[in-house]
């Protein structure tokens, strides 16, 4: 049973173009992810898949695994099921996202992990607990709502779940990182989208509207991803700092 790291690099980022390729410390972003994505220990391979020559090329150049895929896709996990589809023996995947180069290769594991483990499970994927009150309210820290099995129940930009009593909720923010099964994967992708997706914005709505399930594991750390110009500089601040 193979399992693969499929990283999904775009060149046309609305807000950062050409984000895999721009550099810290001599490296460029793609750079950083792949290096800790390949250091995860349950994972047989890391794949990166990208719309752009430039990409493939940087990325080849560095040894990364590296593939060509459609300037159409709407998502990654799109991007993600064209390159699947290329290789049959991949049976878990997980979709890690090109700006988050200070991913933990440990939480890679715990994804891939609770996949395995867990036979009811389509889709893992992580949280963190949110305790800063600006967090639990900014529309893009997107937050989840889980059962007791550690389920997700529901995922949303808005403050879940309200507080008519407080006191009583831990209120849980969520990793864009995601486990899959190959069946569920393929389910996924070619479901057409729901309302609740088109509303929030968040495809993994798609998902539970459907029926899916998707396991959660708590994890204790910040992620850093890159989304815009304050995002890079803050990234290069840790760097420096670590160095």
């Amino acid at each position: 049973m193979s399992t693969a790291v499929i990283i999904p690099a775009r060149y046309g980022s609305s807000r950062l173009k050409g984000k895999p390729l721009i550099e810290v410390n001599g490296k460029p972003i793609i750079q950083w992810v792949f290096e800790k994505a390949v250091k995860a220990s349950l994972a047989d391979r890391v794949i990166v898949a990208t719309d752009n020559e430039e990409i493939l090329q940087t990325c080849l150049l560095f040894g990364a695994e590296a593939e060509m895929t459609s300037e159409a896709h709407n998502c990654g996990s799109e991007r993600i099921m064209e390159v699947v589809q290329r290789h049959p023996e991949i049976d878990y995947i997980v979709n890690l996202q090109g700006d988050e180069p200070l991913i933990r290769p440990e939480s890679i594991d715990d994804v891939i992990r609770s996949l395995k483990n867990d036979a009811n499970a389509d889709i893992s994927t992580l949280i963190r607990v949110l305790k800063d009150k600006k967090e639990i309210e900014n529309p893009n820290v997107v937050k989840c709502v889980v059962d007791n099995n550690g389920y997700a129940l529901y995922f949303s930009r808005s403050k879940i779940p309200y507080e008519r009593n407080e006191g009583h909720a831990t209120f849980y923010g969520h990793l864009g990182i995601y486990g899959y099964k190959r069946e569920a994967l393929a389910k996924m992708t070619n479901l057409p989208q729901t309302s609740l997706e088109l509303s929030e914005s968040l495809e993994q709505l798609r998902a539970l509207q459907y029926g899916m399930k998707i396991k959660t594991s708590v994890v204790d750390f910040i992620p850093v991803g890159i989304d815009t110009v304050e995002d890079l500089e803050r990234f290069r601040e840790i760097i420096s700092a670590q160095s």
